[in-house]
């Protein structure tokens, strides 16, 4: 009997059931079609882009110019970093496509080094950090402030040395609060997602990166 009563309504609701699951997978596949050739939205936790980008600022980020080039020196990036494993099960691809219940781990740092760059991180006796790139220091308008750098350990990546060819040297413009390239190593460039290109919300920020 009850086997009867569950045909009955499948048979009298068909057409609508039909068109839910249609309008479902229509969603799903245009939320992975925009977010995998266009951008996506992401929301900022940290204070490590502070003053660029401080905690709860949402971000849009642009995914189609990786088709047609590389990240460049300033690019304000989002990325897997190298210890999170990137599991590509069905599940977790369909997660990272689409962005429904993705636990994977991602970070945003602007480029600092690029590939062949000879990098160093040099502090001066008055607490003052500078980055060297190919032995000129480059000017960095955007950080917080060169006073506040954590200072260089031996078991943190100040340099000198020379970026693999297809890696990146990443850092956060909180350079006093910020867990980096100086701390995990270089980035390969499999592992970007995008490039944050607007600020969007809150209204009093809004802005281009």
């Amino acid at each position: 009997m009850f086997k009867e009563n569950i045909k009955n309504w499948y048979k009298l609701n068909r057409p609508a059931i039909k068109e839910t699951v249609d309008t479902i997978v229509f969603v799903i596949v245009m939320v992975i079609i925009i977010r995998f050739f266009v951008g996506e939205i992401r929301w900022i936790p940290s204070g490590s882009m502070k003053p660029t980008l401080v905690e709860g600022d949402r971000i849009f980020v642009e995914r189609y110019s990786r088709f047609y080039r590389t990240p460049e020196r300033g690019d304000i990036m989002v990325f897997y970093p190298p210890f999170t494993e990137l599991k590509n099960t069905p599940l977790k691809l369909f997660s990272r496509l689409t962005g429904f219940f993705c636990k994977d781990i991602a970070y945003i740092k602007r480029v600092i080094g690029m590939p062949g760059d000879k990098l160093e991180i040099k502090i001066d006796q008055e607490g003052k950090g500078t980055v060297y790139i190919n032995d000129v220091p480059l000017e960095e308008p955007y950080v917080r402030n060169v006073y506040d750098y954590s200072p260089c350990s031996e078991a943190m990546y100040c340099g000198p040395f020379v970026i693999p060819e297809g890696e990146y040297f990443m850092m956060g413009d909180n350079r006093g609060n910020s867990q980096d390239s100086r701390y995990w190593g270089t980035l390969p460039e499999d592992r970007f997602v995008g490039k944050a290109i607007f600020l969007f919300w809150p209204f009093n920020r809004v802005k281009v990166l």
